[in-house]
């Protein structure tokens, strides 16, 4: 009778110990889930982190982008209504216009998306040749046709190099959606290519503006 009850105690005493064994193997397995379930959340948090911080870095870039392409329409459109009225036109306004642009610029080339690098490729060109237009009117006011092809230059292809630079941004920002809006940049990129190289030419070889 005694080593009946020998062994049921000891048969209790084994059952109690594998219970305890896998009691505590079964609370390490579920604090080594929590931890991995832990640090899997910590992780994504610090990768949306690490995205909000490149996307703010990237709405700051082109907000600045577009804010000195338009300065520098303004400041060169500016300069040729100074120069048609006989004012003395000083070049310091619109030099640095352009070196802000000039710097943007040069930051956005490493960071802009293909597409968007070849908007702001096309409208720095564009913008180039407008500071060269403005550098070649005449010295004194009076009517002349010089006058009135350097506003339309700013006026309309600049204007719309600007205008398809901010829309392009918004696009890739995901600001603005328009699902057409592709075909439009190609057609209005083609235009502006066009436009600039004509007039690069026309001041390359002295041709007057607004001739044929």
């Amino acid at each position: 009778m005694t080593g009946r009850v020998g062994d049921l105690v000891d048969v209790t005493t084994l059952a109690v110990a594998l219970i305890s064994v896998g009691g505590t193997l079964g609370g390490a397995v579920l604090g080594r889930r929590a931890n991995r379930e832990q640090n899997e959340r910590a992780d994504r948090q610090r990768a949306e982190e690490r995205q909000d911080r490149v996307q703010e870095a990237r709405r700051d870039l082109y907000a600045s982008l577009n804010t000195t392409a338009r300065a520098y329409r303004v400041a060169a459109r500016d300069a040729v209504r100074a120069a048609e009225r006989g004012e003395t036109v000083d070049p310091a306004a619109l030099d640095a216009a352009k070196e802000a642009w000039a710097e943007q610029y040069s930051q956005a080339q490493m960071a802009l998306a293909k597409d968007v690098l070849e908007v702001a490729s096309t409208l720095n060109r564009a913008l180039g040749v407008g500071y060269s237009v403005v550098k070649q009117l005449p010295s004194g006011p009076g009517p002349s046709e010089a006058y009135d092809a350097a506003k339309a230059w700013f006026s309309d292809p600049l204007s719309d190099g600007v205008y398809l630079l901010r829309v392009t941004l918004r696009h890739d920002l995901g600001v603005e959606v328009d699902p057409d809006f592709e075909r439009t940049r190609v057609q209005m990129l083609a235009a502006l290519e066009h436009a600039w190289r004509d007039r690069e030419h026309r001041l390359a070889v002295g041709q007057p503006p607004g001739t044929a």
